[in-house]
């Protein structure tokens, strides 16, 4: 199939999930474009805007973001979010490259952050609802501590949370972590008096984009099922 092709593939994945489990909301295809070129980026994002579905690319690295943000922003609308770990000292690249980071885990990030930026700036707080150590995110007790730091910074503004889910073919197991990013969530919407649905749940990848879409999803991280294998690393 084409990118083309494979793009609406995911979309229709994507509405046969919402369809199945009564949802009437909105859930967000977030491009996960690591390894891809600017080319193939700029593509992507003019392919999406062409549907007019909102124009959203995620990055797991800071420079690769960097490299492709000019092409990707000359589709107007296009935005871009890191969904990969942040290290401190590349805080400054990365704030100059992306419009949203979700993977703020810790105090300390939020007040590097926070120091480091001048503008009013999303974030959401990545939380790890596996238990397993190979994942990045902050332990499910650690985020009321983190969601305070976020809301005393000067400059952040909680915008949602994320997670990577489970690494298993057992559906219910790796829904239980996606449900656990819910109840997070609602914890914390309670918290701030806000809306459910003011809060952004970014979970679910190419393999079970339909189980975290029964468990809330608001925004889908898809990149094997768009593109294909990723290129062999030089």
């Amino acid at each position: 199939m084409t990118l083309a092709q494979r793009i609406d593939h995911t979309c229709g994945r994507i509405t046969a999930a919402m369809d199945a489990c009564g949802r009437r909301d909105r859930c967000v295809l977030e491009l996960a474009v690591k390894t891809r070129t600017p080319d193939t980026c700029r593509e992507a994002a003019r392919l999406l805007a062409e549907r007019e579905l909102p124009v959203l690319l995620g990055h797991n690295r800071v420079q690769e973001a960097r490299a492709t943000a000019e092409a990707i922003r000359e589709v107007p609308g296009a935005r871009i979010h890191l969904i990969g770990p942040l290290q401190s000292n590349k805080v400054n690249q990365a704030l100059g490259a992306v419009d949203l980071i979700e993977t703020v885990d810790s105090t300390a990030l939020v007040e590097r952050l926070d120091h480091r930026v001048s503008r009013r700036f999303p974030v959401f707080v990545q939380v790890n609802t596996s238990g397993e150590p190979s994942k990045h995110g902050c332990a499910p007790r650690d985020v009321p501590h983190v969601v305070a730091a976020v809301e005393m910074a000067s400059h952040l503004y909680l915008h949602g949370f994320m997670t990577v889910g489970l690494n298993s073919a057992e559906e219910s197991a790796v829904r239980e972590s996606y449900a656990r990013l819910r109840h997070v969530r609602d914890i914390a919407a309670e918290r701030l008096c806000t809306t459910d649905g003011d809060l952004a749940l970014s979970m679910g990848m190419s393999a079970d984009l339909e189980w975290a879409i029964a468990e809330g999803a608001t925004i889908v991280r898809v990149g094997s099922a768009v593109f294909g294998p990723r290129p062999p690393l030089t």
